[in-house]
């Protein structure tokens, strides 16, 4: 296996009930290292033009208004195959589907407000990855 990057979010329903600990744990216990990671509040902009591919979706305006109601913490995880380990990690998006141990079913509050968010491919996750973080802030 190689190692490889992925692009991980800490929503603002975790966020809100200070969880970015709990989360981060499970994922450094699972394999992944944090290679970037700051704490901010998106504006509308940055959530519309990350959300964009939803953009005519009957969700995206509750998607895009929920990710700037609270601070979120965007981070780059570094590991063998990242984006599968971290995708493992997260558990379905309905957290009653999850499997016990991953982080929607152990903190998410409903399908909506599941806690986390990862890339779904490795070419998404250079693209998440660069929306958010400059080269020079990647430190691994």
């Amino acid at each position: 296996m190689t190692v490889t990057r992925t692009f991980s979010i800490i929503k603002p329903d975790a966020t809100r009930r200070n969880l970015t600990g709990a989360v981060t744990k499970i994922l450094e216990d699972g394999g992944l290292r944090v290679v970037a990671s700051k704490r901010i509040h998106m504006t509308r902009a940055q959530a519309e033009g990350f959300y964009g591919v939803h953009k005519e979706r009957p969700f995206f305006g509750e998607l895009v208004d929920f990710m700037i109601s609270e601070p979120v913490v965007v981070q780059v995880l570094e590991g063998e195959n990242a984006v599968l380990r971290n995708r493992e990690l997260m558990g379905a998006t309905n957290p009653s589907e999850a499997d016990e141990g991953t982080i929607r079913k152990t903190h998410a509050l409903s399908i909506g407000e599941n806690s986390v968010h990862g890339s779904d491919s490795d070419e998404n996750a250079a693209i998440e990855i660069a929306f958010f973080f400059n080269e020079d802030e990647i430190v691994g």
